[in-house]
């Protein structure tokens, strides 16, 4: 899961979004250092990625791209789902995908001050690029894997994981409209999130 699925699978929190946003960013121990609900979000954040990265569905999605990425391709999946949610959105919600976006967006920026300092040094070309949105598409992911490259430690073989999505792309788009509800299922059970498709109040539902 990417930007706009740990997003989406926050609930209706604001402090939680904020936390399951930067949870890729805030390491250890160092969670007790934040307000509580935003540490709530963060450890939802790492729940999130241990599930998703444990489970024999996408554990069969990163070997399609293990190839190039190896260790990585567990990034590259992630955003790969976070296409398929954008191109699915109606199914998960009845608040149009560009709303959410942009509310999204406008709660990070009050909250500008939690973030980490790594988020706050790409977080103008984050949102200048429209991030969220970009996932629509399968150009727009080639965009978010390049940016990917430029400011962590994934490689740069952006044209190779596109060029496998779409060769591949009913099996990957299989596997994410199997797996989403189960990570849904498992949050809501876990941590009584409510991830409804209700979500026309967001983010206070």
């Amino acid at each position: 899961m990417n930007f706009l699925a740990h997003t989406y699978l926050s609930g209706c929190n604001e402090e939680i979004i904020v936390g399951n946003f930067m949870g890729d960013y805030v390491k250890g121990k160092n969670y007790i250092l934040f307000p509580e609900q935003v540490k709530r979000g963060i450890l939802i954040h790492r729940d999130i990625d241990t599930f998703t990265d444990m489970h024999p569905i996408t554990r069969r999605g990163k070997q399609r791209i293990a190839g190039k990425y190896h260790k990585y391709a567990g990034i590259v999946t992630d955003i790969f789902y976070d296409h398929f949610l954008a191109s699915h959105w109606d199914r998960f919600s009845t608040l149009p995908l560009n709303e959410f976006v942009s509310r999204t967006y406008d709660l990070l920026k009050r909250n500008y001050k939690v973030l980490p300092e790594a988020i706050k040094r790409w977080f103008p070309t984050f949102l200048e690029n429209n991030w969220m949105m970009a996932y629509q598409n399968v150009d727009g992911i080639e965009l978010v894997l390049e940016r990917m490259a430029e400011n962590t430690s994934l490689p740069n073989h952006a044209a190779y994981a596109v060029e496998v999505l779409r060769d591949r792309y009913p099996s990957f788009q299989e596997d994410f409209l199997e797996f989403f509800p189960l990570i849904i299922q498992f949050l809501e059970e876990k941590y009584g999130i409510d991830i409804t498709m209700e979500r026309a109040g967001y983010p206070d539902c």
